[in-house]
């Protein structure tokens, strides 16, 4: 055989292969860019929510003499935010049956405040008539709470403040630790470094168990529905946990949305930067020392700014909301 002849029986071998590798590189393009797409919805849609978090939320109460931090979070504005932000990146805004299949691959969406957190995912309960319901619903809020070897019960926050149960004296104290610790007389509130790792480890332990559960209880929903895809609660390391609950936030997760010959599969979290402090003032108001927020609408004489309203109560100013103009 001549060699033109091996030339060309060496093409019409290779030029198969070399077609089905030129068709997966474009595939794993494809694949790629579908993925940043979907990545880009999913931070999109949870940075919204996050900040929803505190719209039209009271955070009078709240917040008067706590930690900054301690603000009241709206989960159904969050959720409202997630999807609508969600819908508009998916361009299925108008489409109510495409968004009932995209909510199939979300298995489940946590609201982290700021002693506790919230669930959202599929439930089961019995309506006033008697009927079964499956739907998606919020959970009841739950504590991040913590049981010493003594038999001490710790209701941690995002911050040091802290709801205690002394068993030695059966007692209850409530307060920032450094205030508390010698009242309580507990180990664990004098070591502000082992304090600090076993309020991270309890709030992130926390969440982490109550997704797995969630996820689980997802699958089998899914089964039912035919979506032969399992959930699992993917990988997220203790970095990106701990910058998450410094802050009141959102965590959500989607997965099982077929994307070329695999699954997408990922999470979003975001938080609501409430952790900023608003300049408080105080003032005088017809002979009275009153403080509010410096944004509130007043030209009261302003003897002197704080950097929290709980210090400013202290130095005997009394609160003024603003919605009082």
């Amino acid at each position: 055989m001549k060699w033109i002849e091996w030339a060309v029986v060496g093409v019409l071998i290779f030029f198969p292969f070399a077609t089905i590798n030129q068709i997966d590189v474009e595939l794993m393009r494809q694949t790629m860019l579908l993925e940043l797409r979907y990545d880009a919805a999913m931070d999109a849609a949870v940075d919204a929510a996050a900040q929803a978090l505190i719209i039209n939320a009271d955070q009078q109460h709240e917040s008067r003499y706590e930690s900054v931090k301690r603000v009241a979070v709206n989960t159904e504005e969050a959720l409202t935010a997630f999807y609508r932000t969600l819908y508009t990146n998916f361009g299925i805004s108008g489409d109510p049956v495409a968004q009932g299949v995209l909510n199939r691959y979300i298995p489940v969406i946590v609201v982290i405040g700021y002693d506790g957190f919230y669930v959202y995912a599929e439930d089961e309960w019995t309506d006033r008539n008697g009927q079964t319901v499956m739907a998606p619903a919020w959970g009841t809020k739950r504590p991040y709470a913590y049981t010493d070897s003594s038999g001490n019960s710790y209701s941690f926050t995002l911050d040091e403040q802290v709801l205690v149960y002394a068993a030695a004296t059966r007692s209850w104290h409530e307060g920032f630790r450094r205030d508390i610790q010698a009242e309580a007389n507990i180990p664990l509130l004098r070591d502000a470094a082992l304090f600090h790792e076993v309020r991270l480890s309890t709030i992130v332990g926390a969440i982490q168990d109550e997704l797995s559960y969630r996820i689980n209880k997802h699958n089998e929903v899914a089964l039912r529905n035919g979506l032969s895809y399992t959930f699992t609660l993917p990988s997220i390391p203790l970095e990106e946990w701990h910058n998450t609950i410094a802050d009141v936030g959102v965590v959500a997760f989607m997965q099982g949305i077929p994307m070329g010959r695999k699954e997408y599969n990922n999470y979003a979290l975001g938080g609501s930067r409430v952790m900023k402090q608003t300049e408080i003032v105080g003032a005088m108001k017809d002979n009275m020392k009153v403080y509010y927020r410096k944004s509130c609408p007043y030209s009261y004489p302003i003897e002197e700014t704080f950097a929290s309203e709980k210090t400013a109560a202290q130095q005997g100013y009394m609160p003024l909301s603003c919605s009082s103009f």
